[in-house]
C-alpha cells in the first residue's frame, strides 16, 4: 500500500480489505456520477466484478501501469469520499499518463479533490518521474474544469467526439499538465 496525506486528507492506494468501502463509494454514487461516466452493465455492480477490478488495479499498481488511490477525510478513514486514478502508464520517450477522478456527491465544492490532485500530481511528477499527465473533460462539467484548472492543468484544446459517456459519444476539452523538472534530467 501506498499512502500519502494533505492538510485534510489521506490519499492511499486500495488493498483487498478496502472492498466493501469501495463498493460502498460507487454504488451511493451511481446517479450522481451517470451523466460523467460511460454505461455500465448490471454485472459491474456485483460484488465479484468489484473483486475482480480492485485485483486488477493491485496488478497495475505492481506492474507500473495505473495507479489508483482512494481519498479519505483525515477523521474518518472508514469512508472513502473520493478516487483519483493515473492510468495507461507510458513509459520510454513519452513518459505520460491520463488523470481520472471522482468525488462523492456529499463533499463536493469543498475543494477536496483539487487538494488531493495538487498532491497526487507533485507525487506522479517527483515519485514516479512522469513528464506528461493529460485529462479530458466534457465542456458541460464545469467542476471538472475548475480543478483541474487549480490544479494547474492548461486546455490544449477540444477533441471532437473523444468519449462515449452515458451512451452519447461527447465532445472533451483535453488539459495537460507538465513537469518540466524531468525535462533538464534527461536532456
Amino acid at each position: 500500500m501506498i499512502r500519502y496525506e494533505t492538510n485534510r486528507l489521506i490519499i492511499k492506494t486500495p488493498e483487498i480489505m478496502d472492498l466493501e468501502k469501495i463498493m460502498a463509494f460507487e454504488m451511493k454514487n451511481i446517479k450522481f456520477l451517470l451523466e460523467f461516466e460511460p454505461r455500465q452493465s448490471e454485472e459491474h455492480y456485483l460484488k465479484e466484478s468489484f473483486l475482480e477490478r480492485l485485483i486488477n488495479d493491485i496488478h497495475n499498481i505492481e506492474e507500473d501501469k495505473s495507479l489508483r488511490f482512494y481519498l479519505y477525510k483525515k477523521n474518518n478513514i472508514n469512508q472513502i469520499i473520493g478516487m483519483i486514478n493515473f492510468s495507461n502508464i507510458v513509459r520510454g520517450a513519452f513518459q505520460s499518463c491520463f488523470l481520472g477522478y471522482k468525488m462523492d456527491e456529499d463533499f463536493i465544492d469543498n475543494g477536496f479533490m483539487t487538494e488531493g490532485i495538487i498532491k497526487m500530481v507533485g507525487v506522479v511528477f517527483d515519485d514516479f518521474n512522469l513528464h506528461r499527465i493529460e485529462a479530458n473533460i466534457m465542456p458541460k462539467n464545469v467542476r471538472s474544469i475548475r480543478v483541474v484548472e487549480k490544479s494547474g492543468f492548461i486546455n490544449e484544446g477540444l477533441s471532437k467526439k473523444y468519449l462515449k459517456i452515458n451512451g452519447v459519444w461527447e465532445d472533451h476539452f483535453h488539459y495537460v499538465i507538465l513537469n518540466e523538472k524531468i525535462e533538464v534530467i534527461y536532456e
